[in-house]
């Protein structure tokens, strides 16, 4: 079974990522981990020194590599699918899940760790709800291409892995 895990950030991927990989008997990744570790610096600080551009040419270097594996769940950033043909690429190489919770939901989850997000931890509230919004509508073409969706907010691990597996 090879699977990427989308969403936005607050969405649950590393949350469900691990509780899946672990029910699967699957190797487990992060795909931002995964380049913090290699580049030994964290994400916001790879964007402030090297760039956007780098990180997702790093970040589409590793995800291809990654997926060589014979078997893998996946994390991917909340802006992977939509960079470098990465959405295509994880669709012809894998299963393909959207975890779509609600704004809320996902604002709910940021508001409580905002100072480990270097993009939103100045945000307050209400700003947090907009920029929420707005960039799920940028996203929302790529994250569309998932061949599975979860939509729910409250599901349990075996409904999860029920709905991708039964699909």
């Amino acid at each position: 079974m090879k699977i990427f895990l989308l969403g936005f950030m607050g969405a649950g991927k590393s949350y469900w990522g691990k509780q899946l990989a672990e029910l699967w008997q699957l190797p487990y990744y992060d795909l931002d981990e995964v380049i913090v570790e290699e580049e030994e610096m964290a994400i916001s600080d790879i964007f402030a020194t090297k760039g956007e551009d780098y990180f997702r040419e790093r970040e589409r270097v590793v995800l291809r590599e990654l997926a060589e594996e014979e078997k893998f769940l996946i994390s991917c950033g909340g802006g992977t699918p939509c960079f470098q043909e990465n959405m295509d690429f994880m669709n012809a190489h894998g299963i393909t899940v959207w975890i779509n919770p609600s704004v809320a939901a996902m604002v709910d989850r940021l508001q409580r760790k905002k100072y480990k997000r270097p993009l939103i931890q100045d945000l307050d509230d209400e700003d947090l709800v907009d920029f929420v919004e707005k960039k799920m509508a940028e996203r929302l073409p790529f994250y569309e291409q998932a061949q599975h969706i979860i939509t729910s907010d409250n599901i349990s691990l075996d409904t999860f892995a029920e709905k991708i597996e039964h699909a």
